[in-house]
Parts: C-alpha cells; structure tokens; sequence
C-alpha cells in the first residue's frame, strides 16, 4: 500500500510505536493522538541506527537540550528501525547514551520512516530527520540531513522556542536567529521593502 507523505502545514495522521522508555526502564507504546491529547509538542528525531557512529553523538545532544524541551511543552521521540530490545541494549551499553531519557521508538516495519519521507527503502534505515508537530497535530518544521551529517539540538530548541511563541502570537513572524526575547515581524504594508528598520531599528 503507498504511503501518502505528509508535508509542512498539513495535519500529521496518527501513528503508534513500540518503545523503549529510558526513564522508567521498560517497554511502552507511543502515539501521537496521546501526546496531542496531552496537549503536548511532538519532536520525532529519526536517526539510522543503534549501535553505529555518528547516531550516539546526536542522541546525547539531544539528551543535553531533553530538560529545556520538556519545558517548552515538548514529547520527544527518537525513532530508527531497530527493535525496541536493540533500543534498549544500546542505550544501556553505549555511554554516549548514558543521560537519554526521552522515548526511544521502534519502527520496524518503516512506516512511520515513509509517512514523513526519510525511509531508505535501499538499506532499510531513517535518513536523519528531525520533526515539529503541534499540540494540534499540525507538522510546522521539518529537517532532513544524510547519513553522514549530525544535527545540532541546541538549533532544534530555538526552532522550538520560536514555535511555541509563534503559536502564542500568530500575527507575528520569527526572523532568521530569533531567540526568546529578540524582535519579531509583523508583516504588513509597512515594512514591504523596509524589514532593515525593523530588525535594526
């Protein structure tokens, strides 16, 4: 059956994993109706797979920033293909993965890879890709990098920060480096052509 990808500023289909839950030491579900229901962001971070190179030091970032978006309202979710079992092995050996405690998801079977397009149907793994869903359901950022290029988590949480306040203030729009606290846009007439006096003003 093909599988219909869904795209930035569309609504997200509800999906459902098996887990490795780092925080309580067992086995779970994850879905995105619970954690809309919960009123929570979703950020899925898709990675290739346990027990290889570059994908430890991005789960161990990411483990840095997993207190500042809890904050912000966010249910973090790492998802590869391996099986929870492999989840859970790893996290508990390698020790880059020492302080994870955001769920650990199992896509085995790729679907939830192929809904939001980084699927390798080659290798069988999940490009690197990183996802915003809202507390609504609705995909408002997307990232995808190859195997071999690692993200940054501390980018992921201002693109969070501007997320949550975006949400807040709809009328508003967030320049390019926009932290907490930094002007905003408010497009109109106005500022056609004159955006400098506003970000310099």
């Amino acid at each position: 059956m093909e599988t219909t990808l869904v795209s930035v500023g569309s609504n997200v289909p509800d999906f459902e994993m098996e887990t490795y839950e780092p925080s309580h030491g067992d086995f779970g579900k994850v879905s995105l109706a619970d954690i809309k229901k919960a009123g929570k962001w979703t950020v899925l971070v898709f990675y290739p797979a346990d027990f290889t190179f570059v994908c430890p030091t991005e789960l161990a970032d990411l483990a840095d920033q997993q207190e500042k978006l809890a904050e912000l309202g966010a249910h973090v979710v790492a998802v590869s293909t391996d099986t929870k079992f492999a989840h859970m092995v790893w996290r508990n050996t390698e020790g880059l993965m020492k302080n994870v405690k955001y769920t650990l998801a199992a896509d085995t079977t790729g679907a939830v890879s192929r809904l939001f397009g980084v699927y390798d149907s080659g290798t069988g793994l999940a490009l690197r890709g990183t996802f915003i869903i809202n507390p609504e359901g609705k995909l408002v950022t997307s990232e995808v990098n190859f195997y071999n290029v690692g993200r940054d988590a501390g980018e992921l949480v201002r693109k969070m920060e501007a997320n949550v306040h975006l949400m807040a203030n709809p009328s508003e729009a967030c320049p390019a480096k926009w932290t907490p606290g930094s002007k905003t846009l408010k497009p109109g007439k106005d500022i056609v052509g004159n955006v400098a006096s506003v970000v310099n003003g």
